[in-house]
């Protein structure tokens, strides 16, 4: 994410703006992990970005909405899963597809070997297959490392329905990886 000039974080505290060096600073701290968490929701790294900088865009324009002595990551988090489920919505309204599961799968650099590509595959395509509500959860999680607890207040739920979404999640995942999540599958009847 490339800030102009003008507008980058820090130049705001400068100019007497509402943003100050601080909230900028802990902005660009998480933004690794925000990334991270996109991705794991949307399945493909040009939709994470997108994601992302809506996501930095909103929480600039309402810095004033953020309460000193909490946390900032699980605030950007929920704003990051607020504007997922937004989109989600309006997709369902326009009937669009998204993305072609092929263009999800794409190989990564830093995996090494075709089995090793197969199976990253496989786990993308079964947390692609969860509802949106256990992806969200299993991310933060499991991915983030977030306790039930912080989940509970990103999501805006109670921390039993975490641990269930939790649950259901793992459960689904390990059935589809279970029955070969398809992609081997389709390679043996390919072959066939």
């Amino acid at each position: 994410m490339r800030w102009k000039h003008a507008e980058a974080p820090g130049r705001a505290a400068e100019r007497g703006d509402p943003v100050s060096t601080g909230f900028s600073d802990q902005l660009i701290a998480v933004l690794p992990r925000l990334r991270r968490f996109a991705r794991g929701l949307t399945g493909a790294a040009a939709e994470a970005d997108d994601l992302v900088q809506a996501a930095c865009e909103r929480a600039l324009a309402r810095a004033h909405q953020f309460q000193e002595g909490t946390r900032f990551d699980s605030w950007m988090f929920r704003i990051v899963q607020t504007i997922w489920i937004d989109q989600l919505r309006a997709r369902e309204v326009r009937k669009e597809d998204g993305d072609v599961a092929e263009d999800r799968l794409g190989s990564d650099a830093a995996v090494r070997g075709i089995e090793a590509r197969i199976a990253l595959a496989e786990v993308r395509l079964a947390i692609d297959r969860l509802p949106p509500d256990q992806r969200a959860t299993l991310m933060l999680v499991t991915v983030e490392g977030l306790t039930y607890k912080e989940a509970a207040v990103v999501a805006g739920v109670p921390v039993g329905t975490i641990m269930s979404r939790l649950a259901r999640a793992r459960i689904a995942l390990q059935q589809h990886l279970d029955a070969g999540g398809g992609i081997r599958r389709s390679a043996k009847n390919a072959e066939a």
